[in-house]
């Protein structure tokens, strides 16, 4: 069921805002940016983990649902059916929730933005809910740790994520995600992306994540050299058409940012490879020997670093796109009638008036900043 998100009425915002413009698709602030110079060479804190700390110790991300807290979701649900408001209508005020429930759920994003970055939650019934009674509370619970923002130009702020039979190697136009191949490790459009399970695949399709400052402080030690190259904003991403009138087919941004005393990162190699066709019609140039070759040890060395997941039905996974990346591996569906491979996805916004970090964009501080904005008319 995709879900729009709605008009802006906030006349607080400004007029980019507005018309749906977010931080997935503004220009960098080139003021804003500093040179590797400018780099630490170590980031130390909560938010650098390592793998193996956290396997020996999985309460640091394992989370559940007690029996109280899910009939205090169902309940928070019957209230919300009887407004008649739609999901795009889900707010902390349409749909609130009981103050164990919103104890729980702050304590999780602290945990996320300033913490390790990520979450497993474990213990949604979904499997004895209607798919509008999971979304709903899905909604709902993610009102409580960021803003919903579009996840394409149609302004679908409740992504489907499953194989749609669309092909991989189009990536110049596909998305991977609605596809079965494997997704390396990237970060999304948002401060947070969530994943709630809805039905697994018969193999694979299995979640990954590394600390994105482990991994700063391991190409410092190993290969500066890659490190200096993901700090240059000279890197082009691919907007694959998901533009507004008079804006350029692909913006130019780093990898990594040294912002406001943050490590902060925003990569997909998706993007970043569907540039060719801009590339053979002259209007950019490629990326370089050198390039390739630090993309390539970027994954090679998440993938060295990276913790592994196994996402149940009525789990949900939250994960910090400001400083952890993360993966999927390639699966393949039961047969019919069986169902696919299914999870609901929420990008959300840490707005800096709650707590998020500033980002170097000239939206930095907008409510609803991040995502891909709606097609203007």
């Amino acid at each position: 069921m995709p879900v729009a998100v709605p008009r802006q009425t906030d006349t607080a915002q400004t007029a980019p805002q507005k018309r749906g413009l977010t931080s997935g698709q503004h220009e960098l602030d080139e003021s804003l940016v500093q040179s590797y110079d400018a780099f630490p060479q170590e980031i130390t804190g909560p938010t650098v983990w390592e793998r193996e700390k956290l396997l020996k110790d999985d309460s640091m991300w394992k989370k559940s649902w007690s029996a109280e807290q899910v009939k205090e979701l169902e309940d928070s649900y019957e209230q919300f059916v009887k407004t008649g408001l739609g999901l795009p209508q889900i707010t902390r005020g349409t749909f609130p929730l009981s103050s164990s429930v919103t104890s729980f759920l702050q304590e999780i994003r602290e945990h996320i933005v300033n913490g390790i970055g990520f979450v497993l939650i474990q213990g949604l019934p979904v499997t004895e809910w209607p798919i509008h009674k999971s979304a709903s509370i899905y909604l709902a619970i993610g009102t409580i740790l960021g803003v919903t923002v579009s996840q394409n130009r149609k302004g679908h702020i409740l992504g489907h994520v499953k194989d749609l039979g669309n092909d991989p190697t189009q990536i110049h136009k596909v998305r991977i995600y609605s596809t079965a191949a494997r997704q390396f490790f990237h970060t999304d459009s948002a401060d947070i992306v969530g994943l709630l399970c809805l039905a697994k695949a018969k193999e694979g399709g299995e979640s990954d994540v590394v600390s994105a400052h482990h991994l700063w402080n391991t190409l410092q030690k190993e290969r500066p050299d890659v490190a200096e190259l993901l700090t240059r904003p000279n890197w082009y991403f691919d907007r694959k058409g998901e533009t507004s009138e008079g804006q350029k087919e692909w913006v130019q941004k780093a990898v990594f940012y040294w912002h406001d005393g943050r490590l902060i990162s925003h990569y997909d190699p998706y993007y970043v490879k569907s540039i060719t066709r801009h590339v053979e019609a002259g209007h950019i140039p490629g990326h370089s020997p050198a390039q390739l070759e630090a993309i390539q040890v970027l994954e090679d060395t998440a993938q060295r670093l990276a913790l592994h997941m196994v996402l149940a039905v009525g789990d949900i996974q939250f994960v910090a796109d400001t400083h952890v990346f993360h993966a999927r591996t390639a699966y393949v569906d039961y047969p019919p009638p069986h169902p696919r491979r299914h999870l609901l996805r929420l990008w959300l916004s840490t707005p800096t008036a709650e707590g998020g970090w500033q980002r170097p964009y000239p939206d930095s501080d907008y409510y609803k900043r991040g995502g891909i904005q709606r097609k203007c008319l």
